[in-house]
């Protein structure tokens, strides 16, 4: 009777991507198309409300509103898709900058400044994948935990103080440009994006996360290593947080340990704008993309009209409530009809 139970459980866990991948094209219809078009009367309505929009260079500046954030929803948005959130990674970004100002300020080269940034990201994130997974703890809870713990180790170590002292070419990453108008923030985030794209969509390992988002314990009885799979998830995270702390300190020339406060609320919002499910196991990079473009022109294009900070905070917050309880409303409208 056991031997049954598990073969029905792994043939439903290894049918799920099968699924999922012929609704692909259903759900691009829906929802990505959709926040595409939003896209587009965005730019139209942006180009119309200020004659300074369309410069090619200011384009290229709107890109900075959003290629750091976008960095990371592209790994959170396979953490959700696997029913697991990160909370933390604006604390991480702090404290990994203010991990490069002190090597930076200790004399040491670009190449180690960067790569132990990428480093000490990814080990925040093996922190809280392990606390995690070793002992059962809900992610929100423990990364709800770690963000003051990743704040408050920068502030110990660097008070209010600021570092200013980097090298030069560190300035590059945050500052430089590819070719004419496309910032090296801008390359990073398409390059990025194709990536997680293939991990998710074309290879095993976004299979398995499908799995584990619609059924977890089928995805553990068809063979799937489900804690190690999400202790890998959040190490992504984690990097990824410590490479856009590399261009956010770049381009700010600057180590502060409250740099990025309030990051989480629009790298989540990117996200679940972007179709991701807060329930997991639904979601592509496709739209996490779009949704991202998005989000930074609407920022840019209110910034272009003096619009204050605070009430882009607030629009934020609301396009939040709103993409986590339209699914709700609409089911609900269904039913009734039904």
């Amino acid at each position: 009777m056991s031997d049954l139970y598990l073969s029905s459980l792994q043939i439903e866990a290894k049918s799920i991507p099968d699924q999922l991948k012929k609704n692909i094209p259903q759900r691009l219809l829906r929802w990505e198309s959709f926040i595409f078009l939003l896209l587009v009367f965005v730019f139209i309505l942006n180009s119309f409300a200020s004659p300074y929009f369309l410069d090619a260079w200011n384009l290229s500046d709107a890109t900075f509103n959003f290629t750091e954030k976008a960095l990371i929803a592209l790994p959170m948005a396979m953490l959700i898709i696997a029913r697991e959130i990160d909370i933390s990674v604006a604390a991480i970004i702090a404290l990994v900058s203010v991990i490069m100002g002190m090597l930076a300020q200790a004399g040491f080269s670009v190449a180690v400044i960067v790569s132990a940034g990428i480093l000490v990201g990814a080990l925040c994130g093996l922190v809280n994948g392990w606390l995690v997974t070793a002992f059962n703890i809900p992610s929100i809870v423990v990364t709800i935990g770690t963000m003051s713990l990743f704040r408050g180790i920068g502030y110990v170590i660097l008070g209010d103080g600021a570092l200013r002292e980097y090298p030069e070419t560190f300035a590059y990453f945050g500052q430089g440009y590819v070719y004419w108008v496309f910032s090296f923030e801008f390359i990073l985030f398409l390059i990025m994006s194709i990536v997680f794209y293939v991990l998710l969509h074309k290879t095993n390992f976004g299979r398995y996360t499908y799995a584990i988002g619609n059924n977890p314990v089928g995805a553990y009885y068809s063979g799937i290593r489900v804690n190690r799979h999400k202790l890998l998830l959040f190490v992504l995270v984690g990097a990824m947080s410590g490479v856009a702390s590399v261009l956010l300190t770049s381009r700010l020339g600057s180590t502060r340990p409250s740099i990025a406060t309030g990051w989480e609320l629009s790298i989540i919002t990117m996200v679940m704008l972007g179709g991701v499910s807060i329930l997991g196991g639904r979601g592509t990079i496709l739209g996490v993309v779009i949704s991202a473009i998005l989000i930074g022109l609407v920022t840019f294009g209110l910034g272009l009209l003096n619009i204050p900070g605070i009430v882009m905070t607030i629009i934020i917050g609301l396009m939040l409530i709103s993409i986590v309880s339209l699914p709700v409303l609409i089911e609900r409208f269904n039913r009734a009809h039904r």
